[in-house]
């Protein structure tokens, strides 16, 4: 659904599509031996671009002290995102960023968020809510071909 590099042409067809996809493999299941629900949207998401520069050894951003700014995207396929929040505390506090412009229904949307940064360690979260009130899960919930994995985007950062 984002990647159609390979895509040669389009068929229009009366019924809905029974691919192996479809029958087989993109269906929410907790056992490969159960069918389960097809997956038919695509889960609410934010990304961010993670402030600073990476510690390539350890994996950390680090950041100077200061106002920066987080940004990125967030989509809801069909739906639309209603809002993003930040979290620079692990997922204990959430505070809204301000949402850019939507290009189109469905594309990617832009947001913000400034951000105080003091010294210490941080882990940012980032999480979208789209406009049925799905919001990104902190923890993933699993299922046996690991479908929908719109897990809260989390980013380790030491502000010196």
């Amino acid at each position: 659904m984002t990647s159609v590099k390979w895509l040669a042409g389009i068929e229009a067809i009366a019924e809905p599509f029974e691919g192996y996809q479809m029958t087989g493999s993109y269906r929410y299941s907790q056992s490969l031996d159960e069918l389960g629900e097809p997956v038919s949207l695509i889960n609410v998401r934010a990304l961010m671009v993670p402030p600073g520069i990476p510690d390539f050894m350890t994996r950390v951003r680090l950041v100077a002290a200061g106002t920066a700014t987080i940004s990125g995207r967030a989509w809801a396929g069909r739906l639309d995102v209603s809002r993003v929040d930040v979290s620079t505390d692990g997922g204990a506090t959430w505070s809204k960023a301000s949402l850019g412009d939507p290009v189109s229904p469905y594309a990617w949307r832009p947001w913000r968020f400034e951000w105080e940064a003091k010294p210490g360690r941080y882990t940012l979260c980032v999480r979208a809510t789209d406009s049925e009130g799905n919001e990104q899960p902190l923890e993933q919930r699993w299922n046996a071909h690991g479908m929908g994995n719109n897990v809260c985007q989390r980013v380790e950062v030491l502000v010196e």
